[in-house]
């Protein structure tokens, strides 16, 4: 952006689509509808069926399509210009028609995904990008409006980055997968090799010892107190920093709390992969909770496992066949509990022998995590 380029309202470069679908239309499915905008890609997704119980928008092939409630988070989209027919959506979304002589879509497309137009939208928008962007607030919002082909220059240029960037996302996923497969591979060849003896973990530390954390919800403000997220946990180690504030006293928190070494379990997710994926707790000072989600397992009553040793078994393949099979799911959560854990069998060796191999472990996890 320079300062040559002309500001001008939104209004000059976007026309609001005001037509709606028919009923019959939406009830017989010729009319599909929008079920929602991806964050990342900006790509329409559309319902399986055509119910609706809310006015909707119609929608025409080459509109610029945004999400009222999350357009700065990304949702937006513009709708196929190959297509033939209109889809709709809720009155939460709005559809533009793009003045061409004035504005080339896909320079929009970029721009509205842009920090450069949050600034802008905290700035001319009451509310700031906690409002939702309707036409109302959006097409009075001055942008800057270079001439058209430098905007068709910006989008040549940003297109050729993205692929370039799109290129080196597939390659790092590719390298992860190789690297977490080797991990995998040394897991399952050094603990399926060795005649350990195998307890139960009810034998090592008892069922009724087995303990969920505490299902509260954020109350956004500052406290004394907070509770882990689940996405808190990450390759075996809990993040005490990722984390929500609650309302409970120091006393109500005081059994839930969470300490250095501590181990823990998932027993719900809305992925089977993560699922039953076991963490540990490196080091918390603040006074920090587990959530329900997560259930304790309390290896401090034992002094025969090491808590690294239980996560880097627990995460191995050998342990995540069995939890897989495990897993039920209700409502898309999938959920393994108490009597699932403390059934499943662990190898006992000695210390030392635990600790070579979570020395081995670490040291391949950090190579992994250096690439």
């Amino acid at each position: 952006m320079t300062e040559k380029w002309q500001s001008v309202p939104l209004s000059e470069a976007l026309v609001e689509r005001q037509e709606m679908p028919s009923a019959s239309d939406l009830e017989s499915g010729a009319i599909r509808i929008v079920s929602k905008i991806g964050f990342s890609e900006g790509q329409i997704e559309l319902r399986i069926g055509g119910e609706t119980k809310t006015n909707m928008i119609l929608i025409r092939p080459s509109d610029l399509v945004l999400s009222g409630i999350n357009a700065l988070k990304g949702a937006i989209a513009i709708y196929d210009s190959h297509s033939t027919d209109p889809i709709a959506a809720t009155i939460h979304y709005s559809a533009y028609s793009v003045n061409a002589d004035r504005a080339d879509i896909k320079y929009l497309w970029w721009f509205f995904r842009s920090q450069v137009f949050r600034d802008i939208v905290l700035e001319y928008v009451p509310g700031g990008i906690k409002s939702e962007l309707k036409q109302k607030r959006l097409l009075p919002i001055p942008v800057p409006l270079p001439s058209l082909p430098e905007q068709q220059r910006i989008v040549a240029r940003i297109e050729v980055l993205a692929a370039r960037v799109a290129d080196a996302q597939s390659l790092r996923k590719e390298a992860n997968e190789e690297a977490v497969a080797l991990l995998d591979s040394f897991a399952r060849h050094e603990f399926n090799s060795k005649s350990w003896k195998m307890m139960s973990v009810d034998d090592l530390v008892g069922l009724e010892n087995l303990r969920n954390g505490k299902s509260l919800k954020s109350n956004e403000q500052p406290s004394l107190v907070s509770c882990l997220r689940i996405s808190a946990l990450r390759n075996g180690i809990i993040d005490c920093l990722d984390v929500k504030p609650i309302n409970i006293t120091l006393d109500e928190a005081e059994p839930y709390r969470i300490h250095s070494n501590d181990v823990f379990v998932v027993r719900g997710n809305g992925s089977k992969d993560l699922v039953g994926r076991a963490g540990i707790i490196k080091h918390c000072a603040n006074v920090v909770i587990f959530p329900d989600l997560f259930i304790k397992i309390p290896l401090d009553k034992t002094k025969r496992i090491l808590p690294e040793f239980f996560v880097a078994w627990w995460n191995s393949p050998i342990m995540r066949d069995q939890i897989v099979d495990l897993a039920k799911t209700t409502s898309g959560i999938w959920k393994v509990n108490q009597k699932h854990i403390a059934s499943r069998l662990i190898p006992v060796p000695s210390l030392d022998e635990q600790r070579r191999i979570v020395v081995y472990l670490d040291g391949l996890q950090a190579k992994v995590d250096e690439l």
